[in-house]
């Protein structure tokens, strides 16, 4: 496929976003809600947990480091946020060994989702079998139950073709996920590089036979932004489609900005 021509013709075909209750309502389910800051303490993330649960609903995920999944699991327990963490972050290059001690010890303290950095600068370096490898470690690691979101770091990829063959290695490895970005690198995620991301889904979907999803994360600030990525998913995968099983926002600013709305 030439992912260019494939890209810019769903790009063009996008219809413009404006904030509205409907949309904010959409969106409110579909957060990660995400705080992976060097001066997070437990009482920044007592009170970051305190926007996982809205007028408009929950949002699906509460994402922290792991020093804090303890804490999050216990503090969301009986509700149905999910309690999120990563691994081999941000740089992804810890060895496979130590990774998956990493999952062990944030499942045995309560994590329900592993968000995993692929290993893309080895990766970039040619060693595609190492990652394929390395993603069904992870996923096996994780079990059936467990999301496993594998990070992309599509701002170090760049390449459409790069980034389609990732995110096909990544899914074929056993990801429940791919997402876009760590957030911990200049370029973010893109409307170019989601757009990649979920063509390659729905062509890879029917093949494994499972339920395949995309995470955007990396720069999504505001209501529009994230609208704009929820219209790319309909345009491409359906309406149906974008739902949290299958769709995420990874945002902190952004649960702030549809708070604010829903008080005016």
């Amino acid at each position: 496929m030439y992912w260019g021509e494939a890209v810019k013709e769903r790009l063009q075909a996008l219809r413009p976003v404006k904030t509205s209750p409907e949309l904010i309502q959409r969106i409110v389910p579909l957060v990660d809600l995400t705080s992976l800051n060097a001066a997070d303490t437990e009482e920044s993330i007592a009170l970051f947990c305190e926007k996982a649960r809205t007028g408009l609903g929950s949002v699906a995920a509460v994402c922290v480091y792991p020093r804090f999944v303890r804490q999050v699991a216990a503090q969301l327990s009986g509700t149905t946020v999910r309690t999120a963490t990563v691994v081999n972050f941000p740089e992804g290059e810890t060895s496979l060994e130590s990774v998956l001690v990493e999952i062990g010890r944030a499942l045995e303290d309560g994590a329900n989702e592993i968000d995993v950095v692929f290993p893309y600068q080895r990766y970039l370096a040619g060693e595609r079998q190492y990652a394929r490898q390395f993603v069904t470690a992870c996923k096996a690691a994780c079990g059936q139950h467990v999301a496993l979101k594998v990070i992309l770091e599509t701002g170090a990829l760049r390449d459409a073709a790069i980034i389609a063959d990732a995110s096909l290695d990544a899914l074929t490895g056993g990801a429940d996920f791919i997402k876009t970005s760590t957030g911990k690198i200049p370029e973010g995620a893109t409307l170019e590089a989601a757009a990649v991301m979920l063509l390659v889904i729905r062509h890879a979907a029917p093949q494994l036979k499972r339920l395949l999803g995309v995470k955007i994360a990396g720069g999504v600030r505001d209501i529009v932004q994230a609208g704009q990525y929820l219209e790319l998913a309909d345009q491409i995968m359906g309406h149906d489609w974008t739902r949290p099983e299958t769709f995420r926002i990874g945002a902190s600013k952004l649960m702030d900005e549809m708070l604010a709305s829903l008080a005016l």
